[in-house]
C-alpha cells in the first residue's frame, strides 16, 4: 500500500488516562532499569484489556464465543468511511445513519462525534455524556453489511446501559468494535483502515493501534 499520508488514530496508553469505572487503572511501571544497575529497562504493563484505543471481543459479552485472537483479518485492514457525526447531542441511530448517505458497500465505519474533543482537553477524566451507538443503529449496521464500527471514546454504548443491547446486536453478528479512537484531527471520508489488536490468547479484548492512510 502506498500512501500520502498516514495517521495515527489511537490514544496513547498513560496512567493519565481515563479508564471505564470500576476497571483496572493503567499502571507503567519499570521492572528494571539501567540508571539501578540493570542490563536493561523492562517495562511492567498493569490495565485491563478495554484501555485507551481497543477492541472488543464477541466473549466480551456473550459467554462461549470467540476470543480477540479469532478476529478475520480482512475485517481489520480495508476501506472505511469516517462519518461526521460531531453535531449530535444524542446517540447514533438508524435515522442518522439513513441521512449520512453512506456510499452503498460499505463495510467499515468510524463514527467521528464531539467525543474527540475530550482527548484534547481533558483525557483524565471519564465523561459519563458521550456519544454512543444506540441499539437501532447497531441493528441498521448490522443489516447493511457493515463488519466493523469504531467510535471516539471508550465504549460504542452509552453509559449505564441496562442490558448492553448495542454490543449484544454486534457482537452476535461479529462486528467487530473499535473503541477509544482519537478523530479530532480526521476530516470525515474515505480512507484505508489498519486496526490490529494484540493477540492475546481468548482474551475479551486487547489495546490496538489504529492507523488510517490515504
Amino acid at each position: 500500500m502506498n500512501f500520502s499520508q498516514l495517521y495515527d488514530i489511537s490514544v496513547s496508553l498513560s496512567p493519565e488516562i481515563a479508564v471505564w469505572p470500576g476497571d483496572p487503572a493503567i499502571e507503567i511501571t519499570r521492572a528494571s532499569e539501567i540508571a539501578k544497575g540493570a542490563d536493561a529497562n523492562v517495562t511492567r504493563l498493569n490495565l485491563g484489556a478495554h484501555s485507551a484505543t481497543h477492541m472488543d471481543a464477541p466473549v466480551h459479552f456473550i459467554e462461549g464465543t470467540p476470543g480477540i485472537d479469532s478476529f478475520a483479518l480482512d475485517a481489520l485492514v480495508g476501506t472505511v468511511q469516517v462519518l461526521n457525526m460531531t453535531g449530535l447531542e444524542t446517540h447514533i441511530g438508524a435515522a442518522h445513519l439513513e441521512a449520512a448517505s453512506i456510499p452503498a458497500g460499505t463495510s467499515r465505519v468510524l463514527f467521528k462525534t464531539r467525543n474527540s474533543q475530550y482527548w484534547q482537553t481533558d483525557p483524565d477524566n471519564f465523561h459519563r455524556d458521550f456519544i454512543a451507538l444506540a441499539p437501532d443503529g447497531a441493528h441498521w449496521l448490522t443489516q447493511h453489511g457493515v463488519k466493523l464500527v469504531g467510535i471516539d471514546y471508550l465504549s460504542i454504548e452509552q453509559f449505564d446501559s441496562a442490558h448492553h443491547e448495542t454490543h449484544h446486536i454486534l457482537l452476535a453478528e461479529r462486528v467487530v468494535i473499535v473503541e477509544g479512537l482519537n478523530l479530532s484531527e480526521i476530516e470525515p471520508g474515505e480512507y484505508t483502515l489498519m486496526a490490529l489488536p494484540l493477540k492475546i490468547k481468548n482474551a475479551d479484548g486487547a489495546p490496538a493501534r489504529v492507523l488510517l492512510g490515504r
